[in-house]
C-alpha cells in the first residue's frame, strides 16, 4: 500500500490544482458573460440617445460655417454635404457602423477627424486619471484600514475628519493650493504643461503628479470611508469571532477573513470613479495648462460642434463600460461572496 500511495500524491495535487484553475476560469468567464449581457444593451441604447442629441440640439454645420444670416439654400447645400438630408435611421446606422470601426466622424468646425482629436487629448487625461486613481486607492486604503483597526480612537476620528474635509474641497481649489505650495513655493514640480511618457518617464511623472493629487481627493475620501465601514462590519461577523476562538493571529484574521470580505464594497465604488475622473478633469486641465479630454469636450460644446460632443459621449460610455467590466472581474476573483456565487 505504501509503495502505491506515494506515486499517486503528485497526481492528486496536480488534479486539485487543475480543478481550482478550471473553477476560477469558469467563474471569471461567467462574470464576463453576465457583464457583456448587461453592457451591450446599455451601449446600444446609450449610443442611440447620444446620436439623437443631434436632432434635439437644433444645431447645424451650416449655422457654424455660414453664421446666422445664412440663406435656406446655403443651409440645405451644406447639410446635404454632411448627409443630414437623409432619414434619421439612415444617418444613425452610418454613424453607428463608423463607431464600431473606431470612426467618430468629422468636426463641424474645422473638418478634422474627431477620433484623432480625441486621441490627442485622451492620452493626457488617461495619464492623469490613472495616476489619480492609483493615488486615491493607495491613500484611501491606508487611511480606511488604519481607521478600522483603530476604531473609536482619536486616530479614527482624525482620519474621518480629514476625509470629510477633502471630500468637500473642489478640485480646482486643491489644484491652486498645490501649485502655490509645491510648484511656486518649493519648486518641486512644474506648475503647468504636459510631457508625453515617450519623452521620459521622470518628466512625464513630474507633470502629472500635481493634477493627479488634485483629482484624487474624492477617490481617497470614498475609498477610505467605504473601506472603514466594511471592515468594521466584517469584524462583527460570526466567522471572525470563530477565528478568534480558534486562536488565529490578528494578522491572519485581518488578511484572511476581514479584508477579503470587506474589500468588495470599496472596490465596487470604483466602478464609476475612473470615467468620472477623466470627464471631470476640465477645470484641473485649465489650472495646469493641459490639453486633455475634458478641455476638448468643453471647447466642443461651447462651439456647438455636435459630432465632437457625440464622440466625447461615446468614448465616455466605452470608458464606463470597460472599467465596470474590469471591476466586476476583480470582484469575482477577490471577494469570497463572489466566489461562492452569491
Amino acid at each position: 500500500m505504501t509503495t502505491t500511495a506515494v506515486p499517486l500524491a503528485p497526481a492528486r495535487r496536480h488534479g486539485v490544482a487543475l480543478a481550482r484553475v478550471r473553477h476560477t476560469l469558469g467563474r471569471v468567464l461567467a462574470t464576463l458573460a453576465r457583464s457583456v449581457a448587461i453592457f451591450v444593451p446599455v451601449f446600444l441604447v446609450a449610443t442611440f440617445v447620444t446620436f439623437a442629441l443631434r436632432s434635439l440640439s437644433g444645431l447645424s454645420p451650416a449655422r457654424i460655417q455660414l453664421g446666422e444670416e445664412a440663406t435656406p439654400e446655403a443651409i440645405h447645400r451644406i447639410e446635404a454635404q454632411w448627409g443630414l438630408d437623409r432619414s434619421f435611421l439612415t444617418q444613425y446606422w452610418d454613424w453607428f457602423t463608423g463607431v464600431l470601426h473606431g470612426q467618430l466622424g468629422a468636426s463641424w468646425v474645422n473638418g478634422a477627424d474627431i477620433s484623432t482629436l480625441i486621441g490627442l487629448g485622451l492620452g493626457v487625461s488617461l495619464s492623469v486619471a490613472t495616476f489619480a486613481l492609483i493615488l486615491g486607492v493607495l491613500i484611501g486604503f491606508v487611511l480606511g484600514t488604519v481607521a478600522a483597526l483603530r476604531r473609536t480612537t482619536w486616530i479614527d476620528r482624525a482620519i474621518t475628519g480629514f476625509v470629510t474635509l477633502i471630500s468637500v474641497m473642489p478640485a480646482f481649489v486643491v489644484g491652486i493650493v498645490l501649485v502655490a505650495v509645491f510648484a511656486v513655493g518649493l519648486q518641486l514640480f512644474p506648475s503647468a504643461g504636459y510631457v508625453p511618457a515617450a519623452q521620459g518617464f521622470g518628466p512625464w511623472l513630474a507633470h502629472i503628479t500635481l493634477p493627479a493629487l488634485a483629482l484624487s481627493c474624492d477617490v481617497v475620501a470614498d475609498v477610505a470611508r467605504q473601506l472603514r465601514t466594511s471592515l468594521v462590519a466584517a469584524y462583527r461577523e460570526n466567522y471572525v469571532t470563530g477565528a478568534v476562538v480558534r486562536g488565529l493571529s490578528p494578522r491572519r484574521i485581518f488578511f484572511g477573513h476581514v479584508l477579503r470580505n470587506g474589500l468588495g464594497p470599496a472596490l465596487a465604488t470604483l466602478g464609476l470613479k475612473f470615467p468620472a475622473l477623466v470627464g471631470a478633469s476640465v477645470v484641473t486641465e485649465w489650472i495646469f495648462g493641459l490639453q486633455g479630454f475634458g478641455r476638448f469636450a468643453n471647447d466642443s460644446a461651447q462651439a456647438g460642434d455636435v459630432p465632437a460632443v457625440q464622440g466625447v459621449l461615446v468614448v465616455s460610455i466605452v470608458l464606463v463600460v470597460v472599467f465596470n467590466l474590469i471591476v466586476n472581474l476583480v470582484l469575482a476573483r477577490v471577494t469570497p461572496a463572489a466566489q461562492r456565487g452569491v
